[in-house]
């Protein structure tokens, strides 16, 4: 019977009129596809009433995140006064990864008007010969936190934790804080463009905002990097979480979240940073907010108006960095119409190239 439907319509409309209406509907589809992915995304999210089990407190208390080995003035923020700082947890020897955001989108000071800053997040090292070059570079440019916990993948976690001690004790006046890998492509304007339509001047609520990962279940390999005790977490599936390659947090948010961390004493081996943002997020009541403009994944391929509207791309090496903010500033601001088709293309490459990634 379906298939005879469809016979009829192809000879009531015409092949013609039935292919214009399909390329018609794929084209809303390419110029609409950040809407849709958004839509369809908040119809699979759990939102933080959902019963997932909870993270035990163990024997580990958490490191003292407030005591800083490097840092800018602690007046620094009193003076810049920013709207948003964006923090980028780094690894004391990407250096390059730190200086090529210096010189791209990490050197804005204003955007849109609103005052910006970008600063570092390190830990310590072992080599003195790093920590002695860690510490010129924080002379020169003024712009490393460095706490007091071994720097490793390990402790992403306690790098987390003292970036938010240090914005709420330093910075508690920034209506947002971003929190972004090294190798991120960000883009302050686009966010702001983003958090700010409809209502610039409205008080950020408890905003979590990111590219939001759905129904993840623990990983019990003990050999794995992602690696979740059971006695650490009793549920099947985590809340719903902010991928840690970027996201942003509202000020309120950044309260409720130290809030929350303050109050668990941290299992041993230490959770994945992004996952146990995303338990004190649930356990402070706060939902994640998904926004397709964060990628995820295999990276995006570049475009210019595509990353004109993208607020960040993960997998970006240093000199692809300076290429691509070169080109993004050297021409004009594209047009609606460019913004959106090459958006839509962009982002079906990326999908295409994640099915291929999870199929390898």
């Amino acid at each position: 019977m379906v298939i005879r439907g469809r016979i009829r319509l192809v000879k009531h409309f015409g092949l013609t009129q039935v292919l214009c209406l399909l390329v018609f509907v794929c084209l809303l589809a390419v110029l609409f596809i950040d809407y849709i992915e958004l839509w369809a995304t908040s119809l699979k999210m759990n939102g933080v009433a959902a019963a997932h089990g909870g993270i035990f407190p163990q024997s580990v208390p958490p490191t003292r995140p407030e005591e800083y080995l490097l840092m800018p003035s602690s007046l620094v923020c009193q003076r810049a006064k920013p709207y948003l700082v964006t923090f980028v947890t780094s690894a004391p020897a990407h250096k390059k990864a730190r200086q090529a955001i210096r010189d791209t989108w990490g050197g804005e000071v204003r955007v849109q008007g609103y005052r910006v800053m970008t600063l570092f997040m390190v830990g310590q090292v072992s080599d003195p010969v790093l920590s002695q070059q860690l510490t010129n570079e924080a002379q020169e440019h003024g712009d490393l936190v460095q706490g007091r916990f071994l720097d490793s993948y390990a402790n992403l976690t306690l790098k987390t934790l003292s970036m938010l001690a240090w914005a709420r004790r330093f910075c508690p006046e920034a209506r947002f804080l971003a929190k972004v890998d090294d190798d991120v492509m960000f883009n302050p304007s686009a966010l702001l463009q983003y958090i700010n339509w409809g209502a610039p001047e409205k008080e950020p609520e408890e905003l979590y905002l990111g590219r939001v990962h759905m129904r993840v279940p623990p990983d019990h390999n003990p050999a794995s990097r992602h690696y979740f005790s059971k006695d650490a977490f009793s549920g099947t599936v985590f809340p719903d979480y902010c991928s840690g390659t970027a996201y942003v947090l509202s000020r309120p948010a950044v309260l409720k979240l130290s809030l929350a961390a303050a109050a668990v004493l941290l299992p041993k081996p230490l959770p994945p940073e992004d996952v146990f943002i995303g338990l004190c997020a649930h356990t402070a009541g706060i939902a994640p907010t998904h926004c397709p403009l964060f990628s995820g994944g295999p990276p995006v391929p570049y475009a210019r108006c595509c990353y004109q509207a993208m607020v960040s791309v993960h997998h970006t090496k240093p000199e692809e960095m300076l290429h691509y903010w070169a080109d993004m500033s050297s021409k004009a601001p594209c047009s609606w119409m460019e913004v959106r088709t090459s958006l839509g293309f962009c982002k079906l490459r990326a999908l295409l190239g994640d099915l291929l990634w999870s199929g390898l």
